[in-house]
C-alpha cells in the first residue's frame, strides 16, 4: 500500500512550485502581466476622480477640457484588459505543462515501483491518482495562480494608492483586514481536512468500480448484484457525508469574508465622508478611495473562493506524491548484464513471505540444469506463482539465494535477467494496436517472416488470416477475441522472442484440448535445449516435464518425473488420479 502523505499546504505547494521552474519564462510573464494590469486597473479611480473634481471645480461638464482624462483612461482600460489577457495566457501554458509533467512523472514511477506496490494497492486507487486527482490539481492550479496573482497585486496596489491619498483612512481599512484573514484561514484548515477525506474516498470509489467492471461475469453468474450495490452505496454514502462537510465549509467562506469586507466599505464610507466634510480630502478622492475600498474587498472574496479549490487541489496532490516519492526497485545501475545464458538455475535455502508475519516460502532448494524442464503443481497458495515472481526478481528472496549461471540474480540487471525469460502468463495482456504489434511486443525489430512464423508456431495464423484487416487488423484487451485466442497470441510473441529460458504459468488453461496438443507439441520443440518452469493444474500439459515439484505450504513435498510420482502413490499421484480416473 502506498505511503500516506501529510505534508503542510505550503509544503505541497513548494513541490508544486519545482514543476515549474522549467517554465520560469511564463512565470515571470504570468507576475508582470498580473502587476501591469493590476496598476492600469488601479490608475482609473484615480483619473475618475481627477475628472469629478474637475466637473465641480468648473461646476460644468466641459467635455472638451476632459477629453484628454477621457483618453487616458480608455488607454488604461484597454491596457488592463490586454494583460489580463496575456497573464491568462501564460498561467494555462504553465499549469498545462506542469500538469503534464507531474501526469507524466506519476505514469513513469509506476514503471519503477516495486511489484509489491501494484498488488497491494487497488488499481482503480492507482488510476484515480494519474488521471482524477491531477485534474483537479490542473483546475486548482488554474483558477488559484490566476486570483493569487491579480489579487495579490491588487491588494498590495490599493493600500499604496489609498495610503498616496489619506493615510488615516488607509489605517481603517490595515486594522480591519486581519479579521477577514483569520476568518478566511479558520475555514481554510477545515476545508482542508474534508477535502483530504474526500480525495481518499474518491479513490477508494474508484478503485471499486473498477474491480466490480471488469468481473461483471462473476458477479452476474452468483447473482451478487445487490451485493455490489450495497457496498458501493456504503462508500458512496460516506463521500456524501463528506463532500456535504467540505462544501459547507467551503460555502462559509465567501459570505463570511464579504460580511468583514462590508465592515471596510462600510468603514471607508463613514470616515471618508467625515474626512470629506473637514475637507482633509475631495470629492473625487473620495470617490477614488471608494472605489479602492471596493477593489481591496474584492481580492479576498475571490481569493477565498479558491482557497477552497486550492486545498482540493492540495489533498490531490498529497495523494500523486505519496506515489511518486514511493520508493523505487533497488538500483542495479553498477550490476552486471546477464549475457550468454545457459540456463542454469540454482535456488539455495530461499525464504519469503509477503507479509512479515505470514511465512510463504521456507528454505526453498532446488538445482536445475540447463536444457531442463521444470513442473511446478501443488493446491491454490502452495507457493507455485510465487517461485515464478522470485525467479524473475518481481520479488526479493528474505533469505538465501537463487543465481543463474552462478550469477547471484540480486548483483545482475533486473532488465538482463528478465529478457532471459520468456513467459506466458495465466492472465493475458493484449494492449490496443495491431496484431502485429502486439506478437512483436518483445522484439520491436522483427520481420514480417518472423513475426508470421511464430504466430504458425502457436496456431493462430489461421485465425488471425480470418481477421477483417489480418495481420493489421486493430485489437485490444477487450475485443471480441475469445480468452483462448488472446492466450494464443501471447504465446506467439514469447516464440518470437525465444530467449533461453521460459516460464509458462497456467499457459493452456482457456484453451481447448484440441489446441493444448498443438500448442505441446510446438512447445516440445520451443523448449528443447532450454530451462523450462512451468506452472499448471491440468495436470496433462507437464507429463513430459524431465521433473515436476510437488508444492504444499511453501516447501516442495515430492520431487520426480510422471512416472516416478505416480509409483510413490502420494499426493502427486491422488492429484493426477483425481483429474483422469475413470469411473
Amino acid at each position: 500500500m502506498s505511503k500516506k502523505n501529510n505534508d503542510s499546504g505550503f509544503t505541497v505547494l513548494a513541490k508544486l512550485l519545482k514543476y515549474t521552474k522549467p517554465y520560469t519564462f511564463y512565470l515571470v510573464f504570468t507576475i508582470v502581466s498580473a502587476v501591469i494590469s493590476a496598476i492600469a486597473t488601479l490608475y482609473a479611480p484615480v483619473l475618475i476622480g481627477q475628472a469629478v473634481d474637475f466637473i465641480i471645480e468648473i461646476n460644468n461638464v466641459d467635455f472638451k477640457k476632459i477629453l484628454p482624462i477621457i483618453i487616458k483612461l480608455a488607454v488604461v482600460v484597454i491596457v488592463g484588459a490586454g494583460f489580463q489577457w496575456f497573464m491568462g495566457y501564460c498561467t494555462n501554458i504553465l499549469t498545462q505543462r506542469t500538469v503534464r509533467d507531474l501526469r507524466t512523472d506519476a505514469f513513469n514511477k509506476l514503471q519503477r515501483v516495486p511489484l509489491k506496490y501494484i498488488d497491494s494497492t487497488p488499481h482503480g486507487d492507482i488510476i484515480g491518482r494519474v488521471v482524477a486527482d491531477i485534474d483537479t490539481v490542473s483546475d486548482g492550479l488554474l483558477q488559484g495562480f490566476q486570483q493569487i496573482f491579480t489579487g495579490s497585486v491588487t491588494i498590495i496596489g490599493t493600500l499604496c494608492f489609498m495610503f498616496s491619498i489619506n493615510v488615516g483612512i488607509a489605517l481603517v481599512v490595515i486594522v480591519i483586514t486581519p479579521v477577514s484573514l483569520i476568518v478566511a484561514s479558520t475555514i481554510a484548515r477545515l476545508c482542508s481536512k474534508k477535502f483530504k477525506e474526500q480525495a481518499a474516498l474518491r479513490g477508494q470509489i474508484t478503485g471499486l468500480a473498477e474491480e466490480y467492471i471488469g468481473n461483471q461475469k462473476v458477479v452476474k453468474a452468483f447473482s451478487r448484484e445487490e451485493y455490489s450495490e450495497e457496498k458501493f452505496e456504503e462508500l458512496n454514502a460516506k463521500l456524501y457525508k463528506v463532500g456535504v462537510r467540505a462544501q459547507f465549509y467551503s460555502a462559509l467562506t465567501n459570505p463570511s469574508t464579504r460580511f468583514v469586507n462590508g465592515l471596510v466599505y462600510a468603514g471607508v464610507g463613514i470616515f471618508g465622508a467625515l474626512s470629506a466634510i473637514g475637507g482633509g480630502i475631495t470629492v473625487g478622492q473620495l470617490s477614488a478611495f471608494l472605489s479602492y475600498a471596493n477593489q481591496y474587498t474584492k481580492p479576498f472574496n475571490e481569493i477565498s473562493g479558491v482557497v477552497t479549490e486550492l486545498q482540493s487541489a492540495f489533498a490531490s496532490a498529497r495523494r500523486i506524491f505519496a506515489l511518486t516519492e514511493s520508493g523505487d526497485e533497488i538500483s542495479d545501475a553498477d550490476n552486471k548484464v546477464l549475457t550468454d545464458v545457459s540456463g542454469n538455475v540454482k535456488i539455495d535455502h530461499v525464504d519469503f513471505s509477503y507479509v512479515p508475519e505470514k511465512e510463504l516460502i521456507k528454505d526453498l532448494n532446488l538445482d536445475v540444469k540447463s536444457g531442463q524442464q521444470i513442473a511446478i503443481v501443488g493446491p491454490t497458495g502452495c507457493g507455485k506463482t510465487t517461485i515464478i515472481n522470485l525467479l524473475m526478481r518481481f520479488y526479493d528472496t528474505d533469505k538465501g539465494g537463487i543465481s543463474v549461471d552462478g550469477n547471484n540474480i540480486k548483483d545482475v540487471t533486473r532488465d538482463s535477467l528478465r529478457l532471459s525469460y520468456g513467459m506466458v502468463l495465466q492472465e493475458t495482456w493484449i494492449f490496443e494496436g495491431t496484431v502485429r504489434e502486439n506478437i512483436a511486443y518483445g522484439k520491436q525489430d522483427a520481420t514480417e517472416e518472423e513475426i508470421v512464423a511464430a504466430a504458425k508456431a502457436a496456431h493462430c495464423h489461421s485465425f488471425i488470416k480470418r481477421m477483417k484487416d489480418g495481420y493489421d487488423t486493430i485489437i485490444s484487451d477487450n475485443d471480441g477475441i475469445s480468452q483462448g485466442q488472446k492466450q494464443l497470441l501471447c504465446i506467439a510473441r514469447v516464440m518470437l522472442a525465444m530467449p533461453p529460458m521460459l516460464i509458462l504459468d497456467e499457459a493452456t488453461s482457456s484453451i481447448d484440448t484440441k489446441t493444448e496438443m498443438k500448442i505441446q507439441n510446438a512447445f516440445a520443440k520451443m523448449t528443447k535445449g532450454k530451462t523450462s518452469f512451468i506452472v499448471a493444474h491440468r495436470l496433462s500439459t507437464i507429463k513430459n516435464a524431465d521433473t515436476i515439484l510437488v508444492m504444499d505450504k511453501g516447501r516442495i513435498i515430492e520431487i520426480g518425473n510422471h512416472e516416478q510420482l505416480l509409483a510413490k502413490n502420494g499426493f502427486y499421484a491422488e492429484l493426477y488420479n483425481s483429474q483422469f480416473k475413470k469411473t
